[in-house]
C-alpha cells in the first residue's frame, strides 16, 4: 500500500475496527499464484462505477472460491484479496492486491455480493476460523487496490512504478518474515515436545539394573536417547537460526525503508534461505513431535499427555506459506545463479553478506575440475570439530547443487524441453534444498553461540553444552544422510564408523544435562498442558486426575448402561439360529 492508503487504513486496524485476513489461496489453486482465478475488473465512473472508478470483484468459477484464509469465515470484516487485475482496456495485468470489505463494520453482516463461511472441522488448529469466500459483482473503490508499486488511474490506465531491483522484491519481505517466524516457531513447538518426553523419560522407569535392585529410568536407555536428544538439539538449532534470520530481515527492511543500499542478491538469497529452512524445519518438527509422542509409550496416546493436540495443531505448518515439497524449486532458482556467476567469472562480492557465500569455495573447486575435496578428519576426534563438520556440509550442499545444474543441462542437451528437464530434476532439488538448509542451520547455530558468548549471554560451561548439542545435531544428520557423504568419496567407510561412535559418545555426554536443557526453555505447565511433562515430575497423580475428569466418569452407572447394557446384562442377548452370512 502507498503512504496515503496506510494513513487511511492503519489507524482502523490498530483500533481493531478493521479486522483483516490475507485471501490468496483458492479452492482450486494454492502455491501456483499465477493461476488464481478471482478477478478485479476496472469500471470507470462514466460506465456506472463509483466516483473515481471502481473494481468489480468476481469469483467466476467454483474453484476460484477463496478457501483456507484464517479468520475469513466468521471473524474478518475485510480481506486483502489476491486477484487478477483487468484494466480499463480489458487487459489482464496479472496478480495484484485489493482490499475488499466483507462485512458491515457496525452490524458485522455480510455485504451485498459477498458470501463467506467456515470451512469446517480440521485435523487440528480448530480454534482458527479458516474460511471460504466468493464474490459476485462486489464493487470497491479504485483506490482499494494496493498502489505502492503499480497504479491505475481514473480512466483505467495501468502503470508500474519504476523501482530498483531490490525494492521490487520488497513485497516478498512480508512472506519471508512469515517463513522466518515459522522457522522460529518450529523450534518452540519441537522444544515443547522434547520437554514433555524428556521429563517423562526421566520419571518413567522400565526394567532393572544388573542386580535387579533398582528400576532404570527410561532416559538412560541409549535407544531412547537416540530418539530424543537429536530432536532436543534440533530445537536449539532452530532457535538460533530463527533469531538470526529475523535479524537479517529486520536489517534489510530498515535499509529499504530508509533508502539504504540493498542488493538484489541479498533479497534473493534470504528468499532462498527462508524457503529451504521453512521446508526443512517444519518437516523435522512435525515428524519430531510425533516421534516424541511415540517415545512416551502408551501414555503418549492420552490427550492429557499434551502431545496429540500439539501434533495435530502443528501439522498445518509443512503446508502453509509454501508446501514443503514445492519450496525447493525456489531455492534452486536462486542458487543456480551462483553457479552461473562462477562459470562466467562474475564478481562474487555481491554474495559477501549472503548465505550462498557458504557454497562458493566448494563450488569453485568442483567447477574447476581439479582434485576432489576430501574430508580432512584424521581421527574420530577430528569429526567432533565444528569447522570440519561445517566444511563437510558445505561440500555436500555444493556438490548436490552442481549435480542439479549438470542434470538440467544434460536434459536440455538430450532434446527435452526446459519444463520437462525441470520436472525431472525436482527430486534432486529437494535433496539439494535439504542439504542447504542443514548448512545454513549449522552455520547459524555456531555463529549464534559465539555471539552469545561474546555478549556475555553464555558462560564457558553453557557454551560447551551448546556446542555438544550442535555436534550431535550435525553428526546425527551426517549419519542419516551418510550416503551423500560417501557417494563421491568425500568421507570413507572408516569415517562413517567414527560418525556413529561419536553420536553414541555425545548421547552419553548430553545425558546429565538433558533435563536442565529442557527446563531452560522455561515452558510453564499451563502452556505445555501435559500430565507427562509437568515441571514437578508428579506424573501419575496428574494422569489419574485427568482420567477422573472424563465426562464418562461423572455418573454411575455410566451413560450407556440404561439404553444398551442393562437389557443385555439382565436379559441376555438371546440365542439365534439364523445362518451366518459370512
Amino acid at each position: 500500500c502507498d503512504e496515503q492508503q496506510q494513513q487511511e487504513w492503519l489507524p482502523l486496524i490498530r483500533d481493531w475496527k478493521m479486522i483483516g485476513c490475507y485471501a490468496q489461496t483458492e479452492l482450486g489453486h494454492g502455491s501456483n499464484v499465477r493461476a488464481l482465478e478471482t478477478t478485479a475488473t476496472f469500471l470507470p465512473q462514466s460506465k456506472g462505477g463509483l466516483p473515481g472508478g471502481s473494481w468489480i470483484i468476481n469469483s467466476p468459477t467454483l474453484t476460484s472460491t477463496k478457501f483456507w484464509p484464517g479468520t475469513l469465515g466468521r471473524t474478518a470484516n475485510h480481506a486483502m484479496v489476491i486477484a487478477r487485475l483487468i484494466d480499463g482496456k480489458g487487459n489482464d495485468k496479472g496478480i495484484h492486491n485489493f482490499l475488499v470489505p466483507l462485512r458491515h463494520m457496525n452490524t458485522h453482516k455480510l455485504l451485498p455480493g459477498v458470501k463467506t463461511g467456515d470451512i469446517g472441522p480440521k485435523i487440528g488448529y480448530n480454534n482458527m476460523d479458516n474460511g471460504f469466500a466468493s464474490f459476485q459483482n462486489v464493487h470497491i473503490p479504485r483506490r482499494n487496490m494496493a498502489m505502492r508499486f503499480a497504479t491505475v488511474d481514473e480512466t483505467g490506465v495501468y502503470r508500474k512504478k519504476s523501482v530498483s531491483d531490490a525494492t521490487s522484491k520488497v513485497a516478498y519481505i512480508t512472506m519471508m518474515q512469515v517463513r522466518a517466524y515459522i522457522v522460529d516457531e518450529a523450534g518452540k513447538n519441537l522444544a515443547m515436545a522434547a520437554t514433555i518426553v524428556t521429563r517423562y523419560s526421566a520419571v518413567r522407569r522400565q526394567g532393572f539394573n544388573q542386580d535387579a535392585s533398582n528400576e532404570l529410568q527410561v532416559l538412560d536407555y541409549r535407544q531412547q536417547q537416540h530418539r530424543i536428544f537429536p530432536l532436543l538439539a534440533a530445537s536449539y538449532c532452530f532457535f538460533f537460526t530463527g533469531k538470526k534470520v529475523l535479524q537479517r530481515l529486520t536489517d534489510i527492511e530498515s535499509r529499504l525503508v530508509s533508502g539504504g543500499d540493498v542488493t538484489k542478491s541479498e533479497v534473493s538469497d534470504i528468499h532462498a534461505s527462508t524457503s529451504s529452512l521453512k521446508s526443512f524445519t517444519t518437516t523435522v518438527a512435525a515428524d519430531g513431535i510425533e516421534d516424541c509422542r511415540k517415545a512416551c509409550g502408551g501414555h503418549g496416546f492420552l490427550m492429557c499427555s499434551g502431545l496429540p493436540e500439539l501434533f495435530t495443531t502443528y501439522l498445518q505448518n509443512p503446508t502453509v506459506e509454501g508446501d514443503n515439497q514445492m519450496l525447493p524449486q525456489q531455492v534452486a532458482k536462486v542458487l543456480l545463479k551462483v553457479i552461473e556467476a562462477i562459470k562466467n567469472g562474475h564478481d562474487l562480492s555481491n554474495y559477501d553478506n549472503c548465505d550462498a557465500r557458504l557454497l562458493i569455495p566448494s563450488l569453485q573447486s568442483i567447477l574447476s575440475g581439479g582434485a576432489s575435496e576430501k574430508c580432512p578428519a584424521q581421527s574420530s576426534n577430528d569429526l567432533l570439530n565444528l569447522d570440519v563438520l561445517l566444511k563437510a556440509f558445505g561440500h555436500r550442499a555444493a556438490r548436490l547443487l552442481a549435480e542439479l545444474a549438470t542434470q538440467l543441462q544434460a536434459s536440455v542437451m538430450s532434446g527435452n524441453s526446459i519444463s520437462q528437464g525441470w520436472n525431472d530434476a525436482l527430486v534432486q532439488m529437494k535433496r539439494m534444498s535439504h542439504s542447504y538448509a542443514l548448512l545454513v542451520l549449522l552455520t547459524n547455530v555456531v555463529q549464534g553461540i559465539e555471539d552469545e558468548k561474546q555478549q556475555g549471554g553464555l558462560g564457558e560451561n553453557e557454551v560447551q553444552v551448546m556446542q555438544d548439542l550442535t555436534r550431535l545435531f550435525a553428526l546425527y544428520w551426517v549419519e542419516k544422510d551418510l550416503g551423500d557423504f560417501l557417494e563421491d568419496a568425500y568421507m570413507t567407510a572408516t569415517m562413517a564408523s567414527w560418525v556413529r561412535s561419536n553420536v553414541l559418545l555425545l548421547l552419553t555426554t548430553i545425558r546429565p544435562n538433558a533435563v536442565p536443557l529442557v527446563d531452560a526453555f522455561d515452558f510453564s505447565d499451563f502452556r505445555l498442558k501435559s500430565a507427562l511433562g509437568r515441571y514437578d515430575g508428579d506424573v501419575y497423580p496428574a494422569i489419574m486426575e485427568a482420567a477422573n475428569r472424563d465426562p464418562l466418569n461423572q455418573q454411575e452407572p455410566g451413560p450407556g448402561y440404561e439404553p444398551h447394557l442393562r437389557r443385555l446384562i439382565r436379559d441376555g442377548a438371546g440365542i439365534y439360529y439364523t445362518a451366518s452370512r459370512l
